[in-house]
């Protein structure tokens, strides 16, 4: 038995998530460094974190969803097929947020600042993404998010968590974090996180029950009509030489009954990651809302000086019949008009990585991505970094894709909020996480919706080329919308 700071840690205490004696010790030597070295640093103030094992058990989406303060920020990132990994965090230690053009080079700057000062363990102890992370998400348009129901998810809003919990395949880590001013008590500031600390519970995410009292109602923002009359007039300004793609999504409202209880972010959320295991499933939790997805597509990830990404364009439906799946997947393969749309995408990835690097590459052909409802066309992109360029800014360089705003961007990007009539806000834009080297993974937050009590508002979108049929696109989009509306109709 060894007591730190007033608090006895004993072979007893239940908590997976309680430090043993030598990391808390660990935890106390940082904080009491940062302390002293917030005393030379021009904002005062300097982050303090330490790292360590938790059971392989644990479930870090549940974790956080069982353990968060009301009002409080969480943050959840898994992919559960490629190795169970999974990136969740609670709590703000800091706040980063910009708006505008240079949103992402604003806040990739004073993240660089931060990590440069933070006292942590080394980096490479543990899986990517353990130690500090910066979490959070990007509006698609630079000054997004106006519309009421978008308070708290600023343009650009990164967040460095109090807690968070790492796993790829076997090996969990959780890391706390505080910022500590030059005038803290560092024997306050333990305390502070280590009652953090026992409120963690590991829980699985609660499941949805159907509500007995009342149904749901689902409509959209804009009449169908609307959608197709947009698609149209966008198609005419395509075949007249003003641009070659734009991508126009909708917003589909689904209210819950007088009676039932809110939508359950957390319930949605254990849905979606046994629906759609390939897919991000990523959740931003701000105040009362909850903006989450379901997402097949990869916008960047950074692991040193490599690069990687995926042109996603390209939609069919899937069949339950096995020769009917792969038949739908083969005229995707074959079709004129969508390996015109994925083309687009995979050139402007290229254009843009290319001043980057030593050398981009990627597939002759595209491949067949095929999740739960739809499959999609798509190009696997790889690059060779010539200088270092941090994952967010990255993010940066590449928002928004021809995959989600379209080609040429400067006529396109104007065009979309007047066709589409809605403040996308956050769907669209990157949502992922950065650590203290600047590497990390963004996808674009597609299948997605904002929930807010009782209201959750969906979106979809496709991409209009010169050979788009406005019946078809809307058709698309329904497809796409049943990631999300079957599980929130519940």
């Amino acid at each position: 038995m060894r007591t730190v700071l007033g608090h006895t840690a004993t072979d007893t205490d239940a908590s997976p998530f309680l430090p043993a004696p030598g990391d808390r010790a660990r935890l106390q030597h940082h904080l009491e460094i940062a302390g002293r070295r917030a005393r030379t640093v021009r904002s005062g103030a300097v982050l303090a974190a330490a790292t360590w094992a938790l059971p392989p058990d644990v479930d870090p989406t549940g974790t956080v969803v069982a353990s968060r303060r009301s009002g409080e920020p969480w943050f959840v990132f898994e992919q559960p097929d490629r190795d169970g990994a999974a990136l969740t965090a609670l709590g703000c230690a800091v706040a980063l947020e910009a708006h505008g053009e240079d949103r992402f080079a604003a806040v990739a700057a004073r993240w660089r600042r931060l990590a440069a000062d933070a006292v942590c363990d080394p980096r490479g102890d543990g899986p990517r993404g353990s130690g500090p992370v910066a979490v959070g998400g990007f509006s698609f348009a630079p000054d997004g998010g106006r519309a009421p129901h978008w308070e708290g998810f600023a343009p650009a809003s990164l967040q460095v968590p109090e807690v968070a919990i790492v796993r790829r395949g076997g090996d969990l880590r959780l890391t706390v974090t505080a910022l500590v001013h030059a005038d803290d008590d560092v024997a306050d500031v333990l305390a502070r996180l280590d009652a953090r600390l026992r409120e963690l519970r590991d829980a699985p995410p609660p499941v949805l029950d159907p509500s007995p009292v009342s149904r749901t109602r689902v409509a959209s923002t804009m009449p169908p009509e609307h959608y197709e009359g947009a698609v149209q007039r966008a198609v005419e300004r395509i075949r007249a030489g003003r641009l070659q793609k734009v991508v126009l999504a909708r917003e589909v409202q689904v209210h819950t009954g007088p009676g039932a209880a809110p939508h359950d972010p957390g319930g949605v959320l254990g849905v979606l990651r046994d629906a759609f295991p390939s897919c991000y499933i990523v959740c931003a939790g701000r105040g009362d809302s909850a903006f989450l997805a379901a997402s097949p597509e990869l916008l960047i990830q950074r692991d040193g000086l490599r690069a990687g990404t995926l042109a996603l364009a390209g939609s069919t439906r899937r069949s339950a019949d096995p020769a009917v799946d792969d038949h739908l997947g083969e005229a995707l393969l074959r079709s004129t008009k969508d390996r015109e749309e994925q083309a687009i995408v995979t050139r402007r990835i290229e254009r843009t990585l290319a001043p980057h690097s030593v050398w981009v590459t990627s597939a002759e052909e595209p491949i067949v991505v095929k999740v739960a409802n739809i499959q999609h066309l798509g190009t696997p992109i790889r690059a060779q970094l010539a200088s270092h360029v941090g994952v967010i800014e990255l993010a940066g360089l590449l928002h928004p894709t021809p995959a989600v705003g379209g080609e040429p961007l400067p006529v396109a990007a104007p065009m979309i909020p007047e066709l589409e009539g809605f403040d996308r806000g956050w769907y669209a834009g990157p949502v992922g996480w950065a650590d203290t080297g600047e590497d990390g993974e963004f996808c674009v937050a597609l299948r997605s919706a904002l929930l807010t009590g009782g209201v959750a508002r969906c979106f979809a979108g496709v991409g209009v080329v010169r050979d788009s049929d406005p019946a078809a696109e809307l058709a698309e989009t329904e497809i796409k919308l049943q990631a999300l509306l079957p599980v929130l109709a519940l």
